[in-house]
């Protein structure tokens, strides 16, 4: 199987400058490869370095050793030790990433926010916005919100939305940070439905899933931060 993301060797270390310089050690010399078509989730109690993992293979988080390496149109791309230019061409047509937390510019209507990767990658302004009109249906967002800037909706109106954004583009690969969290079950089906469209189309899926019912449901594997971290 074609190996789409693989970290090597990875250390992370956190200082705490304010704090008088105290290092806090969160993993070191981790190994994980992913092919496509498969769901890894990361597995670990909280602390234990999942989100950080999670950054660092998209980059923002720096190593302190090791490499973190996408298959990204055509070869390996190693993100640790890549410039900024080469990593946002990464992320535009290789790597999406739905965190825990909207993030976008004020007063942008939902509909836009959703449609910007496609338009990123070239798509018509026309098709973007009706495949973002089709995803936002399809998790339950309502049509009268689409105009609106998602800033004022409820925790779980601005989740349903990253999950729209993030995997509204057909990526290679997806990172996944609790995209499930402040979901209702019926919510949750959706999502874990779009994660196996995207695994079937051959996308390789990396992800925090504290639900254990629906991390059941996804993962083709768990990767034990702790045993990983003792290994």
């Amino acid at each position: 199987m074609t190996t789409m993301l693989s970290v090597e060797g990875l250390s992370k270390t956190f200082t705490l400058h304010t704090q008088g310089g105290v290092r806090i050690p969160v993993f070191a010399g981790l190994d994980l490869a992913v092919a496509a078509g498969e769901c890894v989730v990361l597995n670990g109690p909280s602390g234990a370095g999942k989100s950080t993992l999670l950054r660092a293979m998209y980059a923002n988080v720096l190593p302190d050793a090791g490499a973190v390496r996408v298959r990204h149109q055509g070869r390996m791309v190693d993100l640790a030790r890549a410039g900024s230019r080469a990593v946002l061409q990464v992320r535009r047509r290789t790597l999406g990433y739905v965190s825990q937390f909207l993030s976008v510019i004020p007063r942008v209507p939902t509909l836009d926010v959703v449609a910007e990767p496609l338009l990123r990658q070239g798509v018509a302004r026309a098709e973007a916005r009706d495949r973002a009109a089709d995803l936002l249906a399809r998790l339950n967002v309502p049509e009268r919100l689409w105009a609106l800037a998602p800033a004022t909706f409820s925790g779980g109106e601005q989740q349903r939305v990253n999950i729209a954004r993030g995997l509204i583009a057909p990526m290679p690969v997806l990172l996944l940070d609790e995209p499930t969290a402040s979901l209702d079950a019926a919510n949750r089906d959706v999502v874990v439905a779009l994660i196996a469209e995207a695994k079937a189309r051959g996308a390789a899926v990396v992800g925090i899933f504290h639900d254990a019912p629906t991390r059941d449901r996804v993962a083709d594997r768990l990767f034990d931060l702790v045993s990983a971290k003792a290994a």
